[in-house]
């Protein structure tokens, strides 16, 4: 569904114009109803369309409250989630707590992941990609990818 990377801007109030090509497609898909939530091993934000969101958040909440991992992460995606509509002008407007742990100012980078978006400040974005790509230590692929052509 989304694929590319997109650099973007945020105004004043932080709003982000979604990108034309996305556009049709979230407004057929989901009726421009988008959930935001932070990733949580990277400062950047997740956006999904409402339909993916509630798969995934059936799954969070479904692992055992007692495991202090499961806890974790249903704390900060299912704490952190926001209900963002897409407005008539095809913006999405990022509250203040989700821009401030994303780092996002003017400058950011919407990146396409299939089933949902991430966005990015553009520097840490820019910082985070060049480092994956200069250290190739200590990476273990999966059997799946192993076996994958491109």
């Amino acid at each position: 569904m989304f694929r590319g990377v997109n650099n973007v801007n945020l105004d004043a109030k932080g709003r982000l114009a979604v990108p034309t090509r996305f556009r049709e497609l979230l407004a057929n898909h989901c009726n421009g109803e988008m959930v935001v939530t932070i990733d949580t091993e990277e400062r950047c934000l997740l956006i999904y369309p409402r339909p993916e969101w509630e798969d995934i958040q059936r799954k969070v909440e479904a692992l055992p409250s007692f495991n202090l991992a499961a806890r974790r992460v249903q704390r900060l995606l299912i704490g952190h989630a926001t209900d963002i509509p897409m407005d008539g002008s095809a913006r999405i407007l990022l509250t203040p707590p989700l821009r401030e742990y994303a780092q996002l100012d003017k400058k950011a980078v919407l990146l396409g992941q299939g089933n949902k978006l991430e966005l990015w400040s553009e520097e840490i974005w820019v910082n985070r990609r060049d480092a994956w790509l200069e250290d190739q230590s200590g990476l273990e692929i999966p059997d799946d990818l192993q076996t994958l052509s491109l």
